[in-house]
Parts: C-alpha cells; sequence; structure tokens
C-alpha cells in the first residue's frame, strides 16, 4: 500500500484525511521483505517485458521507486511522470533511479485530482496504490485517465486480493484486514476495504487481457488496455 498522492484534497468530495507515508520511506523496502519477501517485487515487474517500448509513461504512487527504477533501466526511451503524494517517497524513488533520474518528472500530487497537461500516455503503472483508494475514488480516477492515454494503452495493476474459498475467508480477508490497520496507524489511512478497481477499470474503457495470482490469489498483477 503505497503512499496516495497530495495537493488539491479539498476538491475532493468527502475524501478522508491524506495519509503521511513520509515516515516509511526510509524503511519501506525492508518493511515489505520482512512481510512477503519477493512476492510483492516479482509482481510490479512481471510485465516489464510487455512495456519495453513504452515511451511516455504515468507511475502513480510507487513508493520507494523499485517499479521505476526497473521500468528505466529496461526502457532507455521512457519518460516517466512520477505521482505521489509523500516528498520522501518521491526523494527515495529520484535516488534509485541513479543516472536515470532525468527521464523522471516528479509530481507531489493528489491523484485523486490530480490532471495531466496536455500528455497522452502509453502506459499507466499503479502498483499497491488503488488499495489506498475507496471504489468511489478509483471510478473517477480511471474515468479522468482514460482521456490522457492513446488508443491501446496499457495500464498495469498490482494489488492484493480476497480469493475465493477458505483460504480467501480465512486467510487472505483476515490479513488485508490487519494490513489495514497498520497502515491506518503508521500513516493514518483511513480506507479499510479493497476497492472494486475492476469495475472501476472496465466501466471506463478498459479491458483486462492477463491477470496473474500469487500466494494463492493473495496478490495479482494484471494487465489492462485501452479500448479503441
Amino acid at each position: 500500500m503505497n503512499a496516495i498522492a497530495n495537493s488539491d484534497s479539498a476538491a475532493i468530495n468527502g475524501a478522508d484525511a491524506i495519509p503521511n507515508f513520509d515516515r516509511l520511506a526510509k524503511d519501506y523496502r525492508w518493511m515489505e521483505v520482512f512481510t512477503f519477501g519477493p512476492v510483492l517485487a516479482r509482481c510490479r515487474t512481471i510485465f516489464l517485458p510487455e512495456v519495453a517500448t513504452a515511451c511516455r509513461a504515468l507511475v502513480l504512487g510507487d513508493g520507494d521507486g523499485r517499479f521505476t527504477a526497473e521500468l528505466l533501466r529496461v526502457n532507455s526511451q521512457v519518460r516517466i511522470d512520477a505521482v505521489d503524494a509523500s516528498p520522501a517517497m518521491l526523494d527515495a524513488l529520484l535516488r534509485r533511479a541513479g543516472a536515470n533520474r532525468g527521464r523522471i518528472t516528479l509530481h507531489c500530487a493528489d491523484a485523486r485530482g490530480w490532471q495531466p497537461e496536455n500528455e497522452q500516455y502509453d502506459l499507466v503503472a499503479t502498483h499497491f496504490f488503488l488499495d489506498c483508494l475507496t471504489t468511489e475514488e478509483c471510478y473517477g480516477l480511471a474515468a479522468r485517465l482514460r482521456g490522457a492515454v492513446f488508443p491501446s494503452a496499457v495500464w498495469i495493476v498490482s494489488e492484493f486480493a480476497v480469493p475465493e474459498g477458505w483460504f480467501g475467508q480465512l486467510v487472505a480477508r483476515p490479513l488485508i484486514w490487519l494490513l489495514y490497520r497498520a497502515f491506518g496507524v503508521l500513516t493514518g489511512l483511513r480506507i479499510r476495504s479493497l476497492p472494486a478497481h475492476q469495475a472501476a477499470l472496465r466501466e471506463a474503457g478498459f479491458a483486462l487481457t492477463r491477470r496473474h495470482k500469487r500466494l494463492r490469489g493473495l496478490v495479482v498483477s494484471e494487465m489492462w488496455r485501452s479500448k479503441t
């Protein structure tokens, strides 16, 4: 669950207070490794070969920037707009990009209200970010970004999920509940349940083309394409 971006929060009807992920920036990677090992990192990068030729990317809430750094490494032409609420996370992202930092434009802005300025993207990436939004906010974000992408643009998503069956009810659901409570204490995040992000993307005109599950479906990686 990465940082929800922040700027113009008053314009968002009914929005909760912006959570503060600054305090997690230094230790975010190790917190993730301690809890899930390499699984979340693999979810972020599973579709990198498919986006190695993207030219203009929008990355929302990438935390300390591990996906951004990998995308820049495998794709020598891509230029990235990185949107995040946390100045500390954006600083970590920029440091991790190293020599490729010149291809990143940082936006410390609220993704729920942020508007691209005359940009068209062929790639959108949200890794463990949509779970910081309500379902209504996912609908708004997806609808707004649909007008900022090229036909057949790719949107890659990594998220937690509650699979069907006993594992979902007895393991995944309580674990996700615990994660939300922990991030609530650490950051002030007030969201307490996963949003219906798939319905939001479909409503906005994106089609799910690929989906990979890990940990019995507790975490998923998805590739969506905008419909022409």
